[in-house]
């Protein structure tokens, strides 16, 4: 269900989703751009794109869709992999970067849930419950080695140059296959295995 269905079916649901999907997103990418500016590359920072400005970060068309159809994407931050001091080594770390934050954000959603245990019924709990699971999907989705996922440039960096060059290829249709497989329900499963392991590492990190 897309977020503009959720605003006019329950607003004050759609702002508790909606905040932190935004800023899931935003912290997400800005990870990216820190990490290459900390290993040699300052496009991000030149282009003004270390910012927690949403407006410097939001996709016009990924907006659209999220809204209208529950899947959107925000403006990728761009890195010049070819300026950082170490390209395999930095490829697999400014990759990484976002979905390491997203599972930090879940770890410390959850890590308050049950430090303050608010009343379920709160609008602290609900808020720490969709910021928690948010960054749950987004860091899973990210880990599908489909580019332009993160887990495709992850995988390029620990892959011989015929597989590098087969994902580089791909990564001009890459958005609409994953539209696709989406529609189909083909990622179902590897989103839930993605998610289950992460909320596995979580909760061993957990008091």
């Amino acid at each position: 269900m897309g977020l503009i269905n959720l605003l006019f079916k329950d607003p004050l649901e759609f702002i508790l989703i909606a905040i932190p999907l935004l800023y899931a997103i935003i912290l997400h990418e800005l990870a990216h751009g820190w990490v290459a500016y900390q290993m040699g590359d300052p496009t991000a920072k030149s282009l003004g794109r270390l910012s927690l400005n949403p407006l410097r970060h939001l996709d016009p068309m990924g907006t659209i869709m999220l809204f209208l159809f529950g899947f959107g994407w925000a403006k990728p931050v761009p890195v010049n992999f070819n300026r950082l001091r170490d390209r395999q080594m930095g490829m697999i770390w400014v990759s990484s970067a976002g979905i390491i934050t997203n599972m930090v954000l879940a770890f410390c959603a959850l890590f308050l849930s049950r430090l303050l245990s608010p009343s379920p019924s709160s609008l602290l709990a609900s808020l720490l419950y969709y910021f928690a699971h948010i960054n749950i999907i987004l860091a899973a989705f990210n880990l599908i080695p489909l580019p332009p996922l993160d887990g495709s440039k992850i995988l390029m960096g620990f892959a011989p140059p015929s597989v590098q060059n087969f994902l580089f290829r791909l990564e001009r249709y890459g958005l609409l296959i994953i539209i696709a497989f989406l529609y189909l329900g083909v990622l179902d499963p590897i989103i839930r295995f993605f998610r289950w392991f992460i909320m596995a590492f979580i909760n061993l990190l957990l008091p």
